[in-house]
């Protein structure tokens, strides 16, 4: 059973979080492993295996990232995986300057104008992916894809470089 329908909710890129969250929390409820206590180990097994599933579907489905990658995954969009060479050279020019930049900003100010840049590209990538899924642009999703995976990433070594940038100014 893919996530979506674990939860009751029409597969879709887009998610009310509040309903998102309203539809977990009563399933959670249901299948805490706590309400099984005194029950048969078969069904204590049961509850138990539904609540672990109920939580991956919860924080895949929560993050629109996470999110959209299942979601290409179920429309049979293949990524590779970790580790895997980007063939995108325009994606390793923008990773390299991106990091290059990064490397030489000096100042706490500095690194979070280049995350902010960052989370800005990631808001506008996953609202485009909408209308590339209705297009079924499958190469076009990768590629999206693969661009928001790298921003992500991104993004974390900003706030850890900010950290540091921080620390060894107090």
């Amino acid at each position: 059973m893919d996530h979506f329908a674990r939860l009751g909710l029409p597969a879709a890129l887009d998610l009310e979080p509040a309903a998102l969250d309203r539809v977990y929390f009563a399933l959670q409820r249901q299948w805490h492993p706590d309400r099984f206590v005194g029950r048969p180990p078969e069904e204590r097994s049961k509850a138990s295996s539904e609540a672990a599933a109920l939580n991956d579907a919860y924080r895949t489905l929560k993050d629109p990232l996470s999110r959209a990658f299942y979601f290409a995954n179920l429309k049979g969009i293949e990524m590779p995986t970790d580790g895997k060479t980007i063939d995108d050279p325009d994606l390793l020019m923008e990773a390299m300057e991106a990091r290059e930049a990064l490397h030489d900003a000096e100042t706490a100010q500095a690194v979070e104008a280049l995350a902010a840049q960052a989370r800005q590209d990631i808001q506008c990538a996953l609202g485009s992916l909408g209308s590339l899924f209705l297009a079924n642009d499958g190469a076009v999703i990768r590629k999206t894809l693969l661009r928001l995976r790298y921003l992500d990433k991104f993004a974390e070594e900003a706030r850890a470089r900010h950290t540091n940038l921080e620390r060894v100014k107090a």
